[in-house]
């Protein structure tokens, strides 16, 4: 069954902020542009700001990540985006940060932080990119993440957010779970590969979107990081009837603005209420 939207303190649209950067293997410089972003966003107007996947460190092979994650207590990257969000008063989708387990892996944490520099949800990555793109291309996350279990939504000022990462775009259950509870906007901050993202980033966000009637926000990383590793880029927005409202290309650092109206998802749920029209039915 479908939640009702919270009772929102300020309901109307407002403005977001989707990044998109080329972020590498020096934690405080990626920090540092993570920093300048959320700032020149806020300053830009924007209320929210939609930071990527691995913004503060973007390694390959499970030494490496496993080397630069932190418990979460001691991650700096964290704790620089709580004190930017006190400093200018934006809520931050703090995109993901590599956080130590008790298993000796790390998980791919998203965080929500709250203007007053409380961290208002966490979510960690569920779906593990466990895939061989070709002969000299394959990755194993579960070898070094600890998959999530839990399904997250947050509430905003303004609307309800539901929390993904990168590969779950591939898994509709989730979005259409989280839409289902509330969520009208989804987040989907990814560093996608660039044979998948050429085939797939576009039409499988702008499918969450239609199916889900929600908007969709992707931020990205763009470009040649470490070990030759290489991101599709184009941070992209979806509105709620699978328009693309904007979309970062192939820079090494945008950031997209746009406005977010609640009362379009209400209009979209509306007109095609399939969020509503779910049938049990047996197995093939």
């Amino acid at each position: 069954m479908m939640a009702a939207p919270g009772q929102f303190a300020d309901r109307r649209p407002f403005r977001a902020a989707v990044v998109q950067v080329n972020a590498g293997n020096d934690m405080d410089h990626n920090i540092w542009r993570a920093l300048d972003a959320v700032r020149r966003a806020r300053a830009g107007g924007a209320e929210i700001v939609m930071l990527p996947e691995n913004v503060a460190m973007m390694e390959l092979g499970r030494d490496n990540v496993l080397r630069q994650a932190r418990r979460e207590p001691d991650h700096p990257a964290l704790a620089a985006f709580r004190d930017v969000a006190r400093e200018t008063g934006a809520w931050i989708n703090a995109g993901t940060l590599g956080i130590l387990m008790d298993d000796g892996r790390a998980a791919n944490r998203a965080f929500l932080i709250a203007p007053d520099g409380s961290v208002a949800a966490r979510y960690d990555k569920i779906h593990m990119f466990d895939v061989d793109l070709s002969e000299s291309e394959s990755y194993r996350e579960s070898d070094t993440f600890q998959p999530g279990d839990r399904a997250v939504v947050a509430d905003l000022p303004w609307t309800r957010l539901g929390l993904t990462v990168c590969y779950d775009v591939r898994f509709p259950y989730l979005h259409r779970a989280l839409a289902q509870a509330g969520a009208e906007v989804l987040s989907v901050p990814a560093a996608f590969t660039v044979p998948t993202g050429e085939a797939h980033w576009h039409v499988l966000l702008r499918a969450r979107a239609i199916e889900t009637g929600s908007y969709v926000l992707a931020s990205a990383q763009c470009g040649v990081h470490p070990h030759d590793r290489r991101t599709y880029g184009h941070a992209l927005v979806v509105d709620p009837w699978g328009q693309v409202l904007a979309d970062a290309g192939e820079a090494d650092f945008e950031i997209l603005h746009v406005t977010i109206d609640p009362a379009q998802v209400a209009e979209a749920r509306r007109r095609i209420p399939a969020l509503t029209h779910d049938r049990t039915f047996q197995g093939p």
